[in-house]
């Protein structure tokens, strides 16, 4: 059997998986940014406790996948929750590098004005700050986002949802019927995946920036 002959047949369960993927990826990716969005601005007045956050979130994407996918079993036993917790923990960084460097590069001049006419530190992020650093914060989400489809895959291992279901089952039938055919598709359903969730960032941009989130 061809691959396009397989996925036709298999497309119901290729759909199915795609949406489970999508839905894992996103959820992490809230997590992720809830976490990422609310150190950077904990940290506003604490720079140092900042660049140690930092160097401590870029750190933990240096752990092997398989690695951190096993460490959260004793805890979490197998399924989505483990799959949610280390994918949380790989979206982290660029979520929160993004922010800062968001957060810092506006305009000293345009908060200052914002403190001249009179308001406070939590209104002047709120209603300035943050929607001039925003798209630098989304493009930090989208890059965790894209950088979450193809580790999410990984999340198979134990027990994950999504597609890596696909490519693992068929790399241990190697050899097998249509083994190959089950691994290709899944591997090719995540660069779809990928595609979607890019384009949706775009989209996502192009509106926030004409609602006047933008620089």
């Amino acid at each position: 059997m061809s691959l396009v002959s397989y996925m036709e047949d298999n497309a119901g369960n290729l759909l199915f998986l795609a949406e489970q993927h999508i839905e894992l990826v996103l959820i992490s990716v809230a997590f992720s940014a809830v976490i990422g969005i609310g150190l950077a601005l904990l940290t506003q007045s604490a720079p140092g406790v900042r660049q140690a956050l930092l160097s401590l979130t870029g750190s933990l994407l240096t752990i092997p996948s398989f690695a951190l996918f096993a460490l959260m079993i004793p805890v979490l036993g197998l399924g989505v929750a483990p799959t949610v917790a280390a994918l949380t923990v790989y979206g982290i960084f660029p979520i929160l590098r993004n922010t800062v460097t968001g957060i810092e590069e506006v305009d000293p001049a345009v908060v200052e004005a914002a403190r001249g006419l009179g308001m406070g530190s939590g209104q002047r992020m709120r209603t300035v700050v943050l929607p001039l650093a925003w798209p630098v914060i989304l493009n930090g989400i989208r890059t965790a986002t894209i950088m979450l489809v193809a580790t999410a895959a990984i999340g198979a291992i134990v027990r994950g949802p999504g597609l890596g279901q696909l490519i693992f089952r068929g790399l241990e039938r190697i050899g097998g019927a249509n083994a190959l055919e089950e691994a290709l598709s899944g591997v090719i359903g995540v660069v779809l995946v990928a595609l979607v969730l890019d384009l949706l960032f775009i989209v996502i941009a192009k509106i926030t920036a004409l609602r006047g989130l933008n620089v």
